[in-house]
């Protein structure tokens, strides 16, 4: 039977009357395999209240552990509602609309062994099967066989037709730019088999992770002779008659614990609208010894965990054509009872497009790879988690007891907020745009709602830049009048100002925050929060919007500009031209401080030293580091933790990717 949702709570009153609780999968909270929309692989008998792994058997077919599987004509990323690695998939091009359904593999992956596909007529080189486990699973063993009963047109036995030739080819995972019905999936050949005699095929090679599985019809000598044959009687060579070898369905057989495992809560509906705040697991690192699973908290194991929010309970819109061919939203259920398009023209009663409900959902958040981490999404009724448990070990895996997620009742109904540059509240272009590197003041405009509802208010706002942010002063009223504020913490990535009252329903004034901040990349998102200084009630994130028709941008996207393209490192700079590494606590160790500018994400960054005849003698790996001012030190060592020699050098900070860089040298020089 299966339960209504309910919200746990663990209650903790705040100074401000709000309340802190959770939302709970696991444990005490909501039953796992009662609130999955899809999983893969997942084991939810493994321990009470808890989920993990299926720990896969050597003596288990896989293909009958997976559900849903999708059939497809021939696979490709752009398939609608197409997510890579959430359902196994089969394809082969069988004949087009109107050809047999059954030669798609329907009969080769179900649970019924004296089903098949009927032998063809047709080319040895157009005949293969593809299918995708869509994850990767230990494997060690691939096997296919012939139907348990039924004759070919001949009258030959179909237990006995086997296959002649063919060849089986594995791959481990794909990327999104692959070719789905290429060779790019299938890297490995496991069997090459020219003359075959046996109804049942097993085929044994060492353990290792496989996801993509492709069997194919090779020539062989009994082809060649059907072939001659056929051809002189007036036939079309083997294509005139059926190939030989009829197969009742695949096996893959596996042991141990698969790359990844996948589990899709459905979307759950919390009642009213809250906040969110701090995403928490609760884990164990599981391993198998000698058949007994115990606990090994070094096991190469994670968890990777996406959220998404929302105020409704679908996260897609849908659409119906019009009569001119444009589309137009319609309900879900309205969107059912249409007509799917069959090449035919867009016209009202067809189906169009499904899109995502940007304006009530979230996307996916960021994954998560650590618990306690604040997931920064919107307020929502609604949320959907998306878990993948990863293993790097065949024999262990993270046993994932709960999940909760932290909740709290509204500040406000809404917050809306949008970012300008101060000499320029109401650009012509409709956004706001900076020179790349350049110290710029900035207006930030916030306006709060409040309804009928008990919504506390709030008396802090917290400004994400992503670098370092000035303060330069605070507005707050109609008209906006400057204001002292109650505290102002410039932090490493903005700025948090604390206001000198509270904003409530009955005491709502217009607020701006003056500022300034470098922008280094194209585009940056001021990201913002309010919160209440003096409680520990969770944090409300801000929309972009319409917070006042003095500044015109509804936006909190900064966009970046740069006439010359900038280098992706700029502004290098040490801490002095000679170090003098002898312990004295006078230039032991040099600062090196630059600006990264435009990269895409955080990139690994890397110091290295040359000698003057261009020998690398050190090479210090800076992590990964995003845009903006960053830095690094250095002791004077080489690669072998040796002190450098006395003498002039040269450095060169490096992006360990392939973006192009032109290589900076700056000449130091070491003394002691």
């Amino acid at each position: 039977m299966r339960h209504a949702c309910f919200l746990t709570l663990l209650l903790t009153v705040s100074t401000v009357h709000a309340q802190v609780g959770k939302w709970q999968l696991g444990g005490s909270g909501l039953a796992w395999n009662q609130h999955d929309s899809l999983q893969v692989l997942v084991d939810f008998a493994g321990a009470p209240g808890a989920i993990q792994p299926r720990y896969l058997q050597p003596d288990q077919n896989i293909i009958q552990l997976l559900e849903n599987w999708e059939f497809w004509r021939e696979p490709s990323v752009y398939n609608l509602g197409f997510v890579d690695g959430q359902k196994p998939r089969f394809w082969n091009r069988w004949n087009g609309v109107g050809g047999d359904p059954t030669q798609s593999g329907v009969f080769l992956v179900d649970p019924d062994s004296t089903t098949y596909n009927a032998p063809l007529a047709q080319s040895v080189n157009s005949l293969f099967f593809s299918f995708d486990t869509a994850v990767p699973i230990p494997a060690v063993r691939f096997g296919f066989f012939t139907p348990s009963h039924g004759f070919r047109s001949d009258g030959t036995p179909l237990p006995q037709d086997t296959t002649p030739a063919f060849d089986v080819s594995i791959g481990t995972d794909s990327e999104p730019a692959v070719n789905w019905g290429g060779n790019d999936l299938f890297q490995r050949v496991i069997a090459n088999v020219g003359a075959n005699f046996e109804p049942s095929v097993k085929i044994d090679f060492p353990r290792q992770y496989a996801r993509f599985f492709r069997w194919r019809r090779q020539l062989s000598l009994a082809d060649e002779e059907a072939l001659n044959t056929c051809a002189t009687c007036g036939g079309q060579g083997n294509q005139a008659i059926a190939l030989q070898g009829s197969i009742g369905g695949f096996e893959v057989f596996a042991q141990g614990v698969p790359l990844r495992v996948v589990y899709l809560s459905r979307v759950i509906e919390l009642g009213p609208v809250v906040n969110f705040g701090r995403l928490h697991w609760a884990a164990t690192a599981m391993r198998m010894e000698n058949s007994v699973a115990v606990e090994d908290p070094q096991a190469a194991v994670g968890l990777r965990a996406e959220v998404r929010v929302g105020r409704d309970s679908d996260p897609a819109t849908y659409h119906e054509y019009t009569n001119i061919g444009r589309e137009k939203e319609v309900p879900r259920e309205e969107y059912e009872k249409l007509t799917a398009q069959l090449n035919r023209d867009p016209r009202p009663g067809i189906r169009a497009s499904i899109g995502y409900d940007s304006d009530n959902w979230s996307f996916w958040s960021v994954p998560f790879t650590e618990s306690g981490q604040l997931i920064r999404l919107r307020s929502g009724s609604h949320l959907q988690v998306n878990l993948s448990l990863e293993s790097r070990d065949f024999d262990a895996w993270i046993r994932v007891d709960s999940l909760w997620i932290e909740t709290a009742p509204l500040l406000a109904d809404e917050v809306f907020a949008e970012v300008a540059r101060l000499d320029d509240l109401q650009p012509a272009r409709g956004f706001t745009e900076v020179g790349l590197g350049q110290q710029t003041e900035f207006a930030y405009q916030l306006r709060a709602e409040f309804g009928g509802g008990t919504a506390p208010g709030f008396d802090a706002l917290r400004i994400r830049t992503g670098n370092r942010a000035a303060f330069r002063r605070l507005e707050m009223g109609a008209p906006l009048a400057t204001v002292e504020p109650a505290a102002v913490t410039e932090e490493e990535d903005g700025l948090v100002v604390q206001l000198p009252q509270r904003v409530t329903r009955s005491n709502n004034p217009p607020i701006r925050v003056v500022f300034a901040s470098e922008v280094f990349e194209f585009a940056a998102t001021f990201e913002s929060e309010i919160f209440t200084a003096d409680s520990e009630t969770l944090p409300q994130a801000v929309q972009p919007g319409n917070a006042t028709d003095a500044v015109s941008t509804n936006s909190l996207r900064v966009l970046g500009a740069a006439a010359d393209q900038p280098d992706f490192i700029q502004s290098i700079t040490l801490s002095s031209p000679v170090l003098t590494p002898n312990d004295d606590g006078i230039n032991d160790r040099l600062d090196i401080r630059y600006s990264l500018f435009r990269l895409p994400g955080p990139v690994p960054i890397a110091l290295e030293v040359y000698a003057l005849d261009g020998r690398r003698l050190a090479r210090i790996d800076a992590g990964l580091q995003d845009s903006g001012p960053r830095q690094l030190s250095w002791d004077g060592r080489d690669e072998t933790g040796l002190r450098l020699a006395p003498g002039l050098y040269l450095l060169s900070i490096n992006l360990q990717t392939q973006f192009t860089q032109t290589k900076q040298l700056l000449p130091l020089g070491i003394a002691y």
